[in-house]
């Protein structure tokens, strides 16, 4: 026997599952971009700047003439306001989630994140997984500023985090649309206008800001049946805040299981699409 075969053989490393494998490289990737927004904390800053201002000046310019269920009262508004306000900042999140991903396949690194072996969707994975914790960050920071303002939760702390929970849901499946839209612009400032200009019809034609029970029949109808009123609705029934008007739009009497419904399909459409994208991007 040859000194070769003497020698004691190295057991070779199993290879990983394709979950695990996929799993493992969306958290190294996702490292890579909390890193990131770490040494940037402007990014985080500006992200607060926006939803603090629009609960002010919605509180405090419009509070005084909105009627919610026959009050003018403000702080009747204010209350009825903060669920629309964080659904609608965990939304606005998908602008920096497809400017940040324009912006890789601007400089070349997405290129090169496919020429690695790497699972596939695991960049697009971990990018959408860190702006989750930015944005976890964001509505912990605006959450003490509704309480300094008035804010009240009246349903317990379990239904609270609950409603936290479908907010994240919500963020999350947005952030695949804004992968998907980063993926297919050019330059990162497409990116931002392509995030935004889709979602200022979806937040105002809802029933984040006004009781959607005095809207025209029409477009009472739409704002019901908008994924973003279902999550607001089933946050303002697990907050105990006002507004939750009597409708027979099925989302709105069960807008919980709404919302976690319409959230798991935006993520099972758009995650795909995203992906398919990602693999032929040139």
């Amino acid at each position: 026997m040859t000194a070769a075969t003497d020698a004691p053989r190295l057991a070779a490393p199993r290879p990983r599952g394709g979950v695990v494998q996929s799993l493992a490289d969306s958290l190294v990737v996702a490292r890579r971009n909390l890193i990131r927004m770490r040494r940037i904390p402007e990014m985080m800053i500006f992200g607060l700047v926006q939803p603090i201002m629009f609960v002010v000046l919605f509180s405090y310019v419009f509070g005084g003439s909105m009627n919610i269920g026959g009050s003018t009262d403000p702080s009747v508004y204010r209350n009825f306001l903060m669920a629309g306000i964080f659904a609608q900042t965990v939304t606005f999140a998908t602008a920096g989630a497809g400017a940040g991903i324009a912006d890789d396949m601007h400089k070349g690194l997405i290129d090169r994140f496919r020429s690695l072996p790497m699972a596939r969707g695991a960049v697009l994975t971990g990018r959408t997984l860190a702006d989750l914790v930015q944005t976890a960050l964001t509505v912990v920071v605006l959450a003490v500023v509704a309480l300094l303002v008035g804010w009240r939760i009246d349903a317990g702390v379990p239904k609270a985090l609950a409603a936290f929970a479908l907010l994240l849901l919500l963020g999350y499946a947005f952030s695949w649309i804004g992968a998907l839209i980063g993926l297919s612009v050019r330059t990162p400032e497409a990116a931002t206008s392509g995030g935004l200009i889709w979602l200022f019809p979806v937040t105002f034609t809802s029933n984040a800001f006004v009781d959607s029970g005095r809207m025209t029949p029409w477009l009472r109808h739409v704002a019901e049946w908008n994924p973003f009123s279902a999550t607001v609705q089933a946050c303002r029934e697990l907050f105990g805040n006002p507004g939750v008007s009597p409708s027979d739009a099925w989302p709105m009497q069960h807008p919980v299981w709404a919302s976690v419904i319409w959230s798991l399909l935006i993520i099972a459409v758009f995650r795909t699409l995203a992906v398919r994208k990602y693999r032929s991007a040139a």
